[in-house]
């Protein structure tokens, strides 16, 4: 694609980088084929293909943001399969990003969409403010109803919608701490405790603490870690998703002077995605570029991490049919798509994927709440491919995926590491049956 940006405005390194990005785009319209909104909605703007050209249009004129610029912009799931269809290597995802910092920095939105935002940037990043604000969903939920009449307010409502009707207790494994390995030490990992997932299901983490060191991993959670920033960062909050990923390169760097750090698991792949972005993110940084570029090589996702492992044989082979939903994070993000379901195979599961597994579920991280209508549809069609594979349970590596489908399905839908861990010899996944586990064809 030809630019035709000024050397004034290329001296931005965050305008010259997107225009680098722009030049390696030919039109070639692949990405249009594989864009959930466009393949739901058909309109050419809300492509990847269409959304370049309105931030093309945006950043060469140096002026700012406007609402039809917006509109589809806020549409863009960040789901990135654009990036796995392009033939050309363009960064959608860092253009995407750059276009929406713009945003936050030249757009007045409506007030209710502001304060709602604010909202989110408030409260999902920190735990204890989530734990609160689930614990209120319940005065919220007899209106409803009268939320999803009001455009303004359908993200009220959606997140009434989607909060859940119990909490579980905190985890003790969140706090800071080591975690022995059991037997001969094979390796020492930190782990990112994470800020929603910590909250809507500890459970996940305290299966990867218990079946690492039952392998022999010696597991630290590190002192001053926080949310990943993924949350912020797709609003455009750069400033705060930058403040969180300096907080966790802190926490991070110390652990790893503290001895041998094999890697940083991550159990929530929209959070992987964006670790593994902190090098790029901090690469202006003089006292933090080193360091994140250092974080950014050692996180792996947890099926990344034991899928290199020697691992035993497994304690059950269940013979259990899952449907395997790769999480737009796993499969386009970090390009894992063979670890999860090689690993959930040689523990006796037989693995099955829906149909069209490219396109997004909508959760999207705050997606589900901000663009709720289409959101639901995505749902509702990944849902009915899931359950048209015949399986018994769903698994996937992504807690805003796991929440997205499971207030849809039927299946009970768990993390891939529950699973591998009962399989190795842990305890039954909460929320599935024993039916569920040993049903088989």
């Amino acid at each position: 694609m030809q630019t035709n940006f000024s050397a004034a405005q290329l001296a931005d390194p965050h305008v010259a980088e997107s225009e680098k990005i722009l030049r390696k785009c030919v039109h070639c319209g692949f990405c249009t084929a594989t864009c959930p909104t466009y393949v739901e909605l058909g309109n050419e703007l809300d492509s990847p293909r269409g959304r370049i050209y309105l931030i093309k249009d945006m950043l060469e004129n140096g002026r700012p943001a406007d609402k039809e610029l917006v509109t589809h912009i806020d549409r863009c799931l960040s789901c990135l399969a654009c990036m796995t269809t392009c033939p050309s290597g363009v960064n959608y995802m860092h253009l995407v990003d750059h276009a929406r910092a713009h945003i936050e920095q030249t757009y007045q939105r409506p007030l209710l969409d502001r304060l709602t935002r604010a909202m989110l940037a408030f409260v999902l990043p920190y735990p204890g403010r989530f734990r609160a604000a689930l614990k209120l969903a319940g005065l919220g939920r007899p209106f409803i109803g009268l939320f999803e009449k009001l455009p303004a307010l359908r993200p009220v409502a959606a997140m009434l919608k989607l909060a859940p009707a119990s909490i579980p207790p905190a985890s003790p494994m969140a706090s800071p701490g080591v975690h022995v390995a059991h037997g001969t030490k094979r390796g020492r990992v930190t782990i990112l405790t994470g800020c929603a997932q910590s909250v809507l299901d500890p459970a996940i983490n305290e299966a990867t603490v218990s079946l690492l060191t039952r392998l022999g991993v010696e597991v630290v959670v590190p002192e001053g870690e926080g949310c990943c920033g993924a949350l912020v960062h797709h609003m455009g909050r750069e400033d705060q998703a930058l403040a969180s990923a300096r907080q966790n390169v802190d926490a991070w760097t110390r652990a790893i002077d503290q001895g041998r750090l094999d890697a940083i698991i991550i159990t929530a792949s929209g959070c992987g995605t964006t670790i593994k972005d902190y090098g790029f993110m901090l690469r202006l940084d003089p006292a933090y570029a080193g360091k994140a570029a250092r974080v950014s090589a050692l996180a792996k996702d947890v099926t990344e991490y034991l899928a290199a492992l020697d691992l035993p044989e497994p304690v059950r082979k269940p013979g259990t049919i899952v449907a395997y939903h790769s999480a737009c994070s796993m499969q386009h993000g970090q390009r894992i798509t063979r670890q999860p379901k090689e690993l959930l195979a040689k523990a006796g599961f037989v693995v099955r994927e829906p149909r069209e597994g490219h396109l997004c579920c909508g959760s999207a991280g705050t997606y589900n709440i901000l663009q709720s209508e289409i959101s639901a549809r995505l749902r509702d069609r990944k849902v009915q491919n899931i359950e048209a594979t015949g399986a018994s349970v769903v698994a996937t590596g992504n807690i805003g995926c796991i929440t997205q489908i499971a207030s849809a399905a039927k299946l009970p839908v768990v993390h891939t590491v529950k699973l591998l861990d009962w399989a190795y010899g842990g305890p039954k996944p909460e929320g599935v049956s024993e039916q569920d586990l040993l049903a088989a064809e």
